[in-house]
């Protein structure tokens, strides 16, 4: 069984576990057929994240806009964004994924400060999304998006051969991929509609802190009252953020981190689904029961066995 992907602070960002210890630097191809549900968890982090869809299609939601990826398609998510990608249909999606911390472009700080400092500290810009075909809102998005995908498609490459020095040769690409996205104007705030640059609305805030007190409170009882009241929202406001972010009422979204938090104390931690249960806030064995089969396919002690089958 696929095990989940994203190991969360309890803000909601994300632990990035970098390919070499020191160099703030992930690379990697991956499918969505490796996350629970061909689902990630709704998380952030510091890193600039590059996405190029290999094969099939995946919906990409940063706050609460949606952009269905398709095929050969580039994404960039800005740093500190709220994000996660998923499958409508539970369709296989391959992609290559690579996260960048922005202090590897902070060398020259003139350079950093003039043209990358101004970009990750809006928090008015999200992501930058460039499409493989034509766009007629942008008619040399498909070329762009050729140049990216080449350069993210060469650093894939480099990580697998892990020649020496490597590292170094993909900290150049990603500099020169954010020169020529500079040198057309792209990684700046514009009013022109043309621009590939999509600002989130202003429930950002809330819904960060909505989801950062599930994460730091799903053991014990919470209420809607209670998430609400995290985001300073209304509890009608608090379901509209949810549901437009995240597709899921509030209680969904616990009651699915809640599964996520138990699988994970039933494989890799050794606990009883009794144990389990009441270690991520289930006052009822039964209802936990049934929602971790219709969330995995199978009942608690059905997935423990089988890890432990695969583990022998």
């Amino acid at each position: 069984m696929a095990k989940t992907k994203h190991d969360l602070m309890k803000d909601a960002s994300e632990i990035v576990h970098y390919d070499s210890a020191g160099i703030p630097l992930y690379v990697k191809s991956d499918s969505l057929s490796e996350y629970p549900g061909m689902r990630a968890l709704c998380h952030w982090h510091d890193d600039l994240e590059f996405i190029r869809i290999r094969e099939g299609e995946m919906y990409y939601k940063i706050g609460s806009r949606t952009v269905l990826l398709k095929e050969g398609d580039c994404l960039i998510v800005n740093s500190r964004q709220m994000h996660y990608g998923y499958s409508w249909d539970r369709k296989e999606c391959r992609f290559l994924c690579i996260l960048v911390h922005p202090r590897l472009f902070s060398a020259n700080r003139t350079l950093y400060d003039r043209y990358i400092r101004p970009f990750i500290k809006n928090e008015q810009a999200g992501f930058l999304y460039f499409p493989a075909s034509a766009d007629a809102g942008m008619e040399d998005s498909a070329e762009i998006s050729g140049e990216i995908s080449s350069l993210l498609e060469q650093a894939v490459r480099l990580r697998e051969r892990q020649s020496p020095g490597y590292e170094l040769e993909i900290i150049g690409l990603m500099h020169l991929l954010l020169g020529r996205l500079i040198s057309r104007g792209l990684l700046c705030p514009s009013a022109d509609p043309a621009s590939p640059l999509s600002r989130p609305d202003p429930d950002g805030a809330a819904q960060r802190a909505m989801v950062s007190y599930i994460f730091q409170n799903y053991s014990v009882r919470i209420t809607l009252d209670d998430i609400a009241a995290a985001g300073h929202v209304s509890r009608s406001k608090c379901c509209r953020i949810f549901r437009d972010c995240l597709q899921q009422t509030p209680i969904d979204f616990l009651n699915q981190y809640r599964l996520q938090v138990s699988r994970r104390l039933l494989l890799e931690d050794g606990l009883s689904v009794t144990e389990a249960a009441t270690a991520c806030g289930f006052g009822h064995l039964s209802y936990f029961s049934k929602l971790f089969r219709e969330s995995f396919g199978c009942t608690p002690k059905e997935c423990r066995k089988s890890a432990q089958i695969q583990s022998e």
